[in-house]
């Protein structure tokens, strides 16, 4: 036989996908019985070639189980296409001196039609054998020889398919327990809770840290059992939540009060998302509990401290203004000036008033956190009974602490200086403001009319230079101003990232 060792090995390593070892071959036997009768033969047999031997999976009318390959017909019948025929073994060269031919069983007629699998490779043949020599086989008797090897082969290839997919399934498994294995050694050496729900909300996992915190017996929370440590008036929100979860998919996340091992309720924040296989079905919910009690009560202290600072300011602005008013009184003639200051100032309050406020009773009512909300406030006093003369229109921008009170001093002027000299010294004058966004910028149109015809001037006074100081300075943006007949057009940029700080890591 000419085979290579590489065919050799290719060989060898298929047929041991075949597991030929474990038996069952119950349906190959009716094969041999069905051949053997087909051709009136008294020997039939389905046999395997391996490197050293040929064993036989199937026999009719011998006992032995298999032979050495060096004597093998079978191993020349499946490197042939057609069916393989010896009529007279004694007279054949290749086989007169053979031991199966010599002696018991004394095989004179061969024929063998190959088994090869869906690859091409050559495992064995499907052979009927006789004790006297034979002409050949009849066109049926080939065929239905044929037809016999591709049945072997169909039983063969199903049992390796069989065989590799329990042993897939075997494989699976193992990784699967090796996962939940690693998973469940991760979840216990984290400091937060985990745990994990089936798709149908089941929570089916604890990891240690959840009963440490819980100071509760393992599997005691399993199922519903979790929601007993929720504080009472936060169970409705958390189940209301986690149904809405498992009803959508949507990532779950909730802030509430859980039962400590000291009898304590503390603030936990519990995530949880889905895992989906290939086709988006979810699979199962792995969630976490973060203990937030400690930051929650620090930002409580926060915020008390930053109230009690805010109050402490806005009488700080309230002392201030009486200050102002007193010296205006002991000196009469700085009397305009001092009003003026003291508007200032109290701009300077409301704005304070707006984006921090020190109490319920300083919240602003609406806009909190928006640049029309402050400028409502700015412009208050010069609303009349038919309503506000200050129009606004456009965008809402966001605005912060940093931003508000240059804005607040910026527009106070120009309402201040408009009350005094433009639209709004007449009853029917009226002011435009339009808000838009533009690459990067805020830009903010101030458009005065029915007032008296605005005067251009190169004189700069207090106001002004104080304009200038919160544009440009403070905001970092630009300014143009144009005295129209019909009054002051004012247009400003600002960079949208001077009206509202940008949280670190947003893109």
């Amino acid at each position: 036989m000419a085979d290579g060792s590489g065919l050799e090995a290719d060989r060898a390593a298929l047929i041991a996908r075949y597991d030929l070892d474990a038996g069952g071959f119950a349906t190959l036997d009716q094969i041999t019985d069905f051949a053997a009768a087909l051709c009136d033969a008294p020997i039939a047999l389905v046999s395997i070639v391996e490197a050293d031997r040929q064993r036989f999976l199937a026999r009719t009318g011998v006992d032995v189980e298999e032979t050495p390959r060096d004597v093998s017909f079978c191993a020349h019948a499946m490197l042939d296409d057609a069916i393989f025929i010896v009529p007279d073994t004694g007279l054949d060269p290749r086989f007169a001196d053979n031991p199966m031919v010599t002696g018991a069983p004394f095989i004179r007629f061969y024929a063998g039609a190959a088994l090869v699998d869906g690859d091409g490779m050559p495992l064995g043949a499907v052979s009927v054998l006789d004790t006297r020599p034979r002409p050949g086989l009849t066109d049926l008797q080939r065929q239905g020889l044929s037809l016999l090897a591709h049945q072997v082969m169909v039983e063969l290839e199903g049992r390796r398919r069989d065989r590799e997919v329990i042993a897939r399934q075997a494989r699976d498994a193992q990784a699967v327990a090796e996962s939940d294995r690693m998973f469940r050694t991760l979840a216990d050496t984290m400091p937060q809770m985990v745990w994990s729900a089936l798709p149908d909300g089941y929570n089916d996992y604890f990891n240690a840290r959840w009963y440490e915190f819980a100071g509760v017996a393992p599997g005691t929370t399993d199922g519903a059992g979790w929601s007993a440590l929720f504080h009472p008036d936060d169970q409705p929100i958390a189940w209301k939540r986690w149904r809405h979860s498992l009803e959508t998919g949507d990532p779950y996340e909730i802030e509430y009060r859980m039962r400590h091992h000291s009898g304590d309720y503390r603030w936990t924040l519990g995530r949880a998302l889905p895992i989906r296989d290939g086709e988006g079905t979810i699979i199962r919910w792995i969630g976490t509990c973060t203990d937030i009690n400690d930051q929650i009560l620090m930002v409580e202290e926060r915020e008390v401290i930053a109230h009690e600072l805010s109050h402490r300011i806005k009488n700080i602005f309230s002392v201030i203004s009486g200050l102002i008013g007193l010296s205006a009184r002991e000196h009469p003639e700085i009397r305009v000036a001092a009003d003026d200051l003291r508007d200032r100032i109290m701009a300077l309050g409301r704005a304070h008033d707006f984006v921090r406020p020190h109490g319920p009773n300083s919240q602003p009512e609406q806009g909190e956190g928006r640049l029309w909300g402050i400028l409502d406030q700015i412009f208050a006093p010069y609303r009349d009974a038919d309503g506000a003369r200050i129009l606004f229109s456009g965008e809402n921008p966001a605005i912060d602490d940093r931003s508000a009170t240059p804005l607040a001093l910026l527009f106070h002027e120009l309402a201040t200086n408009a009350a005094k000299y433009g639209a709004l010294s007449v009853p029917m004058g009226k002011v435009h403001m339009l808000v838009t966004g533009e690459d990067g910028e805020i830009r903010i149109d101030w458009r005065e009319e029915g007032g008296p015809s605005a005067v251009s001037t190169t004189h700069q006074g207090f106001g002004s230079r104080l304009m200038q100081l919160s544009i440009e300075r403070q905001l970092g943006g630009r300014m143009t101003r144009d005295w129209r007949p019909e009054g002051l057009s004012l247009s400003l940029w600002i960079p949208l990232a001077s009206m509202i700080r940008v949280p670190t890591g947003t893109a």
